[in-house]
């Protein structure tokens, strides 16, 4: 396990290296390894396919100049992205809650994003899709505060101290809000009649 680590820690060392002496193949490996994350990220965030792709395609630009700032004694590459992903994709948000415009979603359906599980059928796909659109819709609903930490607390699985770090206010602020956040969540979904119990 250890070694792997340590293979993976190369690895990016070795990719950031090369890509910043200007080996394309080596920013089109971490562009391809990471994209997918941080669409997903910025989708739950944004709720729009669009505004998902553009804000994917900032946070790469975004990365690219700040490869220089990636130490690998620090973490490992895959870290040190989506740590800066993650506070891009929220300080836009931040932004947009600031700045309201007359956006509205739209469907992930045509998208990839969802990974297909083998052997499952076509209309279990279908089910399946609408189920995350209707949880995404719940989501939506959420007021910002709550909405953030229930999407890094349980769709990103960042750990109670992470979202600490990149939300900078207390633990116990974090705790209570991912708490109101499922339970209200869970009041949606009834209302919308996605979840009975």
């Amino acid at each position: 396990m250890e070694a792997l680590k340590a293979a993976a820690e190369i690895n990016g060392a070795d990719l950031v290296r090369r890509a910043r002496a200007g080996d394309s193949s080596a920013w089109e490996e971490i562009v391809t390894a990471f994209s997918r994350r941080i669409f997903n990220l910025a989708y739950r965030f944004t709720s729009n396919v669009d505004a998902a792709e553009d804000l994917t395609q900032d946070v790469f630009i975004r990365i690219y100049k700040t490869l220089d700032q990636y130490d690998s004694k620090q973490g490992d590459l895959a870290n040190w992205l989506m740590r800066l992903a993650r506070n891009l994709i929220i300080d836009d948000y931040r932004h947009r809650q600031r700045n309201p415009q007359n956006t509205m979603a739209d469907t992930v359906d045509d998208h990839q994003y969802h990974l297909r599980a083998v052997g499952t059928s076509a209309h279990r796909d279908m089910e399946r899709r609408e189920l995350a659109a209707q949880v995404q819709e719940g989501i939506n609903k959420l007021p910002p505060d709550l909405k953030t930490c229930v999407i890094l607390r349980d769709i990103e699985e960042l750990s109670y101290q992470e979202i600490v770090d990149v939300l900078q206010i207390p633990e116990g602020t974090v705790k209570s809000r991912i708490n109101r956040g499922r339970i209200e969540l869970a009041k949606i979904l009834r209302r919308m009649r996605v979840v009975t119990v």
